[in-house]
């Protein structure tokens, strides 16, 4: 037992344990969630015999464990005496942020049955304090969206062959619903030939093949694309050398529903293809218009959704 690293997740609620676990998954980690701490101990041994043996594990253990959650210092102690590699995360973010989160997820926090929800927050940090105390990395959510904490663990949690590779995002957006903020290249797409013009590819998003087809039919869209490429090709590798370990790339047409869909899935395919991890987000594209077959982070609805009516998108 005293090869396996743990890494103990906890936190304040709606402060992003969930994608943190999900991360750790990503990284090879054997991740479970809200584990009875008086468990830990016996589910380390079961985890260390042969027949099941992992090497990695990330839990995350919170306040929704009730009374459970009182043992949660004793059960951490109880596998440091044992000898194994054992760290604690703890992740906050101020209750203005909090409080927002829970209103646009509509999730009610697990202690609000007995007050406010400011009340809750309050309860729930006196009672996390003593592991927020401990806990060898402190990580405040405020500023971070999930793309950024994702990055920020894979920095403190991955091994060598992961630090090696950026991780990046390919970015759909409309320029009409500003620009995104964590951008850190931006390209304009808005010169292209624009399927908004074009009646029956108006209501349809770059995710259809009609509208694929139609972007990618211009000479132009391909000249672009493979100069655009040429640029990436040559920069990505610098980034990495400075030590840059996120990139968002976000790619802009008007509206964000069409020509910018279609380059940002495309690039996103392309990099996956050189061995890049890639996360492919269309940032203003309608819920309500279909799925997100490429949209693979974990933060609900986009900033922003769809158009006005009668308003030029593309």
């Amino acid at each position: 037992m005293a090869e396996i690293q743990f890494v103990v997740i906890t936190g304040l609620s709606g402060a992003g344990k969930t994608v943190a676990l999900q991360s750790m998954e990503d990284m090879g980690y054997f991740c479970v969630d809200n584990l009875p701490p008086a468990l830990m101990p016996r589910f380390a041994g079961l985890l260390a015999a042969p027949e099941n043996y992992v090497d990695r594990v990330a839990l995350v253990m919170d306040i929704r464990g009730g009374g459970f959650f009182e043992k949660a210092s004793e059960a951490i102690a109880g596998i440091e005496e044992t000898g194994a590699p054992i760290t604690l995360l703890f992740l906050e973010a101020s209750d203005e942020v909090l409080i927002k989160r829970f209103k646009e997820t509509r999730r009610r926090h697990p202690l609000a049955s007995r007050g406010s929800i400011i009340e809750a927050l309050e309860q729930e940090r006196q009672a996390l304090q003593p592991l927020r105390e401990r806990a060898a990395h402190v990580v405040n959510t405020s500023e971070l969206g999930p793309a950024d904490l994702r990055a920020r663990l894979f920095s403190l949690f991955a091994g060598e062959e992961h630090l090696r590779r950026l991780l990046i995002s390919s970015m759909s957006f409309g320029f009409k619903n500003g620009l995104p903020r964590d951008a850190d290249l931006v390209f304009d797409v808005r010169f292209l030939p624009n399927p908004h013009y074009v009646e029956d590819l108006r209501p349809m998003t770059g995710l259809n093949a009609e509208v694929e087809e139609y972007v990618w039919s211009a000479p132009l869209t391909q000249e672009f694309f493979s100069r655009m490429v040429d640029l990436l090709t040559f920069l990505l590798p610098q980034y990495q050398n400075e030590g840059k370990s996120q990139l968002t790339i976000a790619i802009g047409c008007t509206g964000g529903r069409h020509r910018s869909v279609v380059l940002a899935r495309q690039l996103g395919l392309h990099l996956r293809e050189g061995g890049y991890p890639v996360v492919i987000e269309h940032r203003d594209l309608d819920p309500s218009g279909g799925e997100w077959p490429d949209r693979e982070i974990e933060d609900g609805h986009p900033s922003r959704t769809g158009d006005a009516e009668g308003e030029k998108d593309g």
